[in-house]
């Protein structure tokens, strides 16, 4: 379960690490960040969501505020291993995978419009460590491309179905994809959710996803491009308690004959055995009508009913106890 920061820390790198420390808490596995480094990623003529800052005039300046160097991001990466949190940020550049090689990165996260960064893999692969691929934006073709380009440099890959929506609706979630993905590519596969919900992840989770992937924020009325698709500490805790109950119901399969066998002790309390309608007197032919099946089932099966018609009682019954093969004649 991983904790995306993204730019929630709004250029602070206090928050940045207090992300880290609600991540911990909120029992998620790992923590994700994105490492921008706006001279070597974008320009000035980038378009998207130019005026979402009343702070920054132009995206680049955004892009710009929102950098750390590279001691501020070792620090962040040391903080996690502390608290024992996976370190992974998405890096945006080659020179921002270089300088995150130097921390020591386990594994890559390629955001959903970086798929077809050509020099952006090959120095991901160059690194070394598995890449984990979103695929928001990207056709099964184009997945099949890269994933096939990643393999034969040695590198192995998980894919997250994602779509790039903020927020995305539920019904554009497609967790049909996981399957498909497991289906062609035979590898791990998550979901990167962008709903600012809790559903998907646990429809994820139940689905049998290796990995689920969401945007955490203090909470959802604070800045930021991603909060409104985001969740908070708290529902991640909520994700990671049913990750745990998940892994305990999907990794012990139950043979259903043998549970059966262990519980005989309850299921005679619960069950029924044959008993009289009414009190009967010895010397009493029983006839259909005078049984009848009460608790508990420690007594003559509910089975062996009709083996009784016919049969005279060798003693006084009180209905309110349980007939016996000893209170009949053979």
């Amino acid at each position: 379960m991983i904790a995306e920061v993204a730019q929630a820390h709004d250029g602070s790198l206090g928050a940045a690490h207090a992300y880290i420390d609600a991540a911990a808490e909120a029992k998620a596995d790992a923590i994700k960040f994105q490492t921008h480094i706006a001279d070597a990623e974008s320009t000035l003529d980038e378009p998207f969501r130019i005026k979402f800052s009343k702070q920054d005039e132009t995206r680049y300046a955004y892009w710009k505020r929102m950098e750390f160097t590279p001691d501020q991001w070792a620090g962040l990466a040391e903080h996690a291993t502390a608290r024992g949190l996976i370190f992974l940020s998405s890096a945006f550049s080659v020179r921002a995978v270089e300088m995150l090689a130097r921390i020591n990165m386990v594994a890559w996260k390629v955001g959903s419009g970086e798929i077809g960064s050509n020099d952006l893999l090959g120095a991901m692969a160059k690194a070394g460590g598995p890449v984990l691929l979103s695929t928001g934006m990207s056709s099964y073709a184009e997945v099949e491309q890269v994933v096939a380009s990643l393999r034969e440099r040695g590198t192995s890959v998980a894919l997250f179905q994602c779509t790039s929506q903020y927020p995305v609706a539920l019904k554009d979630v497609g967790l049909n994809v996981l399957d498909e993905f497991r289906r062609r590519f035979n590898c791990p596969v998550g979901l990167s959710d962008h709903s600012g919900s809790v559903f998907p992840a646990l429809a994820a989770m139940a689905h049998g996803a290796n990995m689920i992937e969401a945007h955490i924020v203090f909470d959802r009325r604070m800045f930021g491009p991603d909060t409104a698709a985001s969740l908070t500490p708290d529902e991640f805790l909520l994700l990671a308690d049913a990750r745990d109950a998940f892994h305990q119901m999907l990794s012990h399969p139950v043979d259903k004959d043998m549970l059966a066998n262990s519980l005989r002790p309850t299921r005679q309390i619960f069950g029924k055995s044959v008993a009289l309608v009414g009190n009967a007197s010895v010397g009493t032919t029983l006839t259909r009508d005078m049984l009848t099946l009460k608790k508990p089932g420690s007594g003559i099966p509910a089975a062996a009913i009709d083996q009784l018609v016919g049969k005279r009682l060798k003693r006084a019954v009180d209905a309110r106890n349980l007939l016996s093969w000893e209170d009949v004649d053979a």
